[in-house]
């Protein structure tokens, strides 16, 4: 229901921007969020949007680099990420949170960002 796109391998420096639409469901219902797992790690929260788009939160290492968005007109939801790292290695899922509680409701399948040194 949650279809994230526009992950790939990027050198360090490089960038990329993430995508997520939906099929059967208004995105503008929801607190988007971003979420990372690099391999052998926990998932990891990156960046969340609020239903309007008027506020927006990103956990330490991506602030200054990432910037999450949305275009609920189109049913989308962004994340633009500069200035990758190694580090940021990771599948990015995008999740939608039905009640602002930061417990998502419902995941894409996930993208994968590859960053070589």
């Amino acid at each position: 229901q949650l279809q994230a796109s526009g992950g790939g391998l990027v050198q360090a420096g490089g960038s990329l921007r993430l995508s997520c639409t939906a099929s059967g469901r208004t995105l503008s219902d929801y607190v988007m969020g971003w979420i990372r797992q690099a391999p052998g790690k926990e998932r990891e929260f990156v960046a969340a949007i609020n239903w309007s788009g008027s506020r927006t939160y990103y956990t330490d290492s991506v602030k200054g680099r990432f910037t999450i968005s949305r275009d609920n007109a189109k049913n989308t939801v962004y994340l633009q990420m500069n200035s990758l790292k190694p580090g940021d290695t990771a599948v990015y899922y995008c999740a939608a949170d039905s009640r602002g509680n930061w417990l998502y409701d419902y995941w894409g399948q996930g993208t994968l960002v590859t960053v070589s040194s």
